[in-house]
């Protein structure tokens, strides 16, 4: 049997959610990755970060997100299917994972991702999807107690000093600051993403704590 998966526009459907009034939207600052690991981290040897490593760990974590956000992915629930390969250095594929609910971290459901990983851009698109055929054909459903969202990462900066890009637009009818509180909560602790502290200390076996 052959299974007719949708296409989508990644790019284009992100700045029309984007740019919708009514939508709830939060872009972080970027991250200097070595500052910050400079500044706040002890670590057991000197390490400047990369952009090629930080764009390393953006395309791990685009199909393993249980292994780089584990604090949001349930273990064991995220899977990849529907994979194009890569073509003029874009990837495509779509991945399921069960992932706490903004508002009620207590709490997991199915979130669906249609995903574009963009080697030349060195960015990431996830544009959520409120349903999307399964491996089999079968219609899976994503969970319905938060709005569906589309997210970027990304890498910026230069070889020597990389940032690390990240914004999220919710498909609200009206925009609802509770969803934001998260993001500006991270963003005054002026941590690494948690995901960049498990990428140096499991991908490069480099130990680090955060000071006091």
């Amino acid at each position: 049997m052959t299974i007719e998966y949708p296409n989508v526009d990644h790019e284009p459907v992100f700045a029309q959610a984007w740019n919708a009034p009514g939508h709830t939207r939060f872009e972080i600052p970027p991250v200097d990755v070595n500052r910050i690991l400079a500044e706040r981290y002890e670590l057991e040897r000197p390490l400047q970060l990369t952009r090629t490593q930080l764009w390393e760990m953006e395309t791990r974590k685009a199909r393993r997100p249980d292994l780089y956000i584990p604090y949001v992915v349930e273990p064991g629930s995220a899977a990849v299917w529907d994979d194009r390969g890569e073509r003029d250095r874009v990837e495509r594929f779509v991945r399921k994972s069960r992932q706490r609910l903004w508002l009620q971290p207590e709490r997991h459901e199915l979130i669906l991702e249609q995903t574009r990983v963009d080697h030349a851009q060195q960015k990431v698109t996830f544009i959520g999807a409120s349903e999307y055929p399964g491996p089999d054909g079968a219609t899976l459903t994503a969970g319905a107690s938060q709005p569906i969202f589309h997210v970027i990462h990304g890498v910026g900066g230069d070889e020597a000093r990389p940032l690390n890009l990240w914004s999220v637009v919710f498909l609200t009818p009206e925009q609802d600051s509770r969803l934001l509180a998260p993001f500006v909560r991270m963003s005054h602790e002026g941590w690494l993403p948690g995901y960049v502290e498990i990428y140096i200390r499991e991908d490069l076996k480099i130990g680090l704590s955060r000071r006091s």
